[in-house]
């Protein structure tokens, strides 16, 4: 069976102008294996803005995919969202948000749920964060649709899409549901177990699918994201998802990152990218060397969505609660020993 994912994002617009929203959808191929046999799916992910015109706009800079909050009961909470967002902008330097994704454990909550969680995410994020991406996502059409009718009241122009071979016309038929959104392709081979090269789906895509505008890249080829960045139009957003090797993403021409370590490294890695823009590339790399050396020991101890919440909690003194079964809550120990390697590396931000 196939599944669609959707997300939302919403963006500040300037001061005493009226609210544009806007949708930006992300497609990308996927493969299912059931009864021995593979079969490909696009997931499509949307997304809701409060934003200028889109000839005007760029996804660009640090995104950080966030974690839910639960309480100790394992129920969503609301309260803790404010105080999440105000941690990230004041502490971390992160103005844009992913919620509700792998990283906020999407398909473990109902679509009730998620709809209460976006909702509440995009409330508390107005006038503090420039962009707010929400993944509706689910593993069946009609569930994804009822999430994204919660947004229909409002005005649409960006989208997100990809293809490849003969998936170009279910990916236009989705375009078509929307014309007038930016459309992104969503390029995430070691989830969706589809190896095809990002560079072959985004060749010709402009011409299929006219609202075109980008990738999201999270696979490790730096040659095929390089030749992304290449055939990129200059309205594209090519935005890079591997934390670890973000410096080489950035020499190869990215616009931007979406990552979970972002949530509390976010301040640091600001910092590589300022680094990077000045031609400083010892300090860039100097960051960077330093974010890989905190994943490899994380790497090697277990490193799931589980202990990555722990982390985050122990971190930014959030009160996130454990994550939902069938995600392991992490040990206490295994969590403090990779805080402690954090804090025996980087600096207070």
């Amino acid at each position: 069976m196939g599944y669609l994912k959707v997300h939302l994002v919403t963006q500040k617009v300037k001061q005493h102008a009226p609210p544009t929203l806007s949708y930006v959808a992300f497609c990308e191929l996927g493969k299912i294996t059931s009864t021995g046999s593979s079969q490909t799916h696009g997931q499509t992910f949307v997304v809701m803005s409060l934003m200028a015109p889109a000839a005007e706009r760029k996804l660009t800079g640090l995104v950080a995919a966030t974690f839910t909050p639960l309480t100790t009961q394992g129920e969503i909470n609301l309260k803790e969202i404010g105080r999440y967002i105000d941690y990230l902008t004041e502490k971390q330097g992160v103005n844009n948000i992913f919620v509700n994704g792998t990283t906020g454990e999407s398909m473990s909550f109902s679509v009730a749920e998620r709809k209460i969680l976006a909702e509440e995410w995009c409330q508390k994020a107005k006038g503090k964060m420039d962009q707010v991406i929400v993944h509706v996502g689910c593993m069946n059409l009609k569930d994804s649709q009822e999430l994204v009718m919660i947004f229909t009241h409002c005005h649409c122009n960006d989208l997100f899409t990809s293809r490849y071979c003969s998936y170009q016309m279910f990916l236009h038929e989705v375009a078509l549901a929307a014309p007038t959104l930016p459309f992104y392709y969503y390029h995430i081979p070691a989830v969706t177990g589809v190896n095809v090269l990002a560079s072959d789906v985004l060749e010709g895509i402009e011409e299929l699918i006219p609202s075109f505008s980008g990738v999201k890249f999270s696979g490790v080829d730096l040659m095929d994201l390089g030749q992304c960045v290449s055939y990129s139009q200059p309205r594209w957003s090519v935005l890079y998802g591997v934390d670890e090797q973000l410096l080489a993403a950035l020499a190869l021409g990215a616009h931007g990152a979406v990552g979970s370590t972002y949530n509390y490294m976010g301040c640091h890695v600001n910092e590589l990218i300022s680094a990077f823009d000045k031609g400083d590339i010892v300090q860039a790399r100097r960051i960077q060397f330093k974010m890989q050396e905190l994943l490899s020991y994380a790497q090697k101890r277990g490193f799931d969505v589980g202990v990555n919440k722990q982390l985050m909690i122990e971190l930014s003194g959030l009160n996130l609660g454990p994550p939902r079964l069938p995600v392991m809550p992490c040990p206490h120990e295994q969590c403090l020993c990779i805080a402690q390697k954090y804090h025996s590396i980087f600096p207070e931000c």
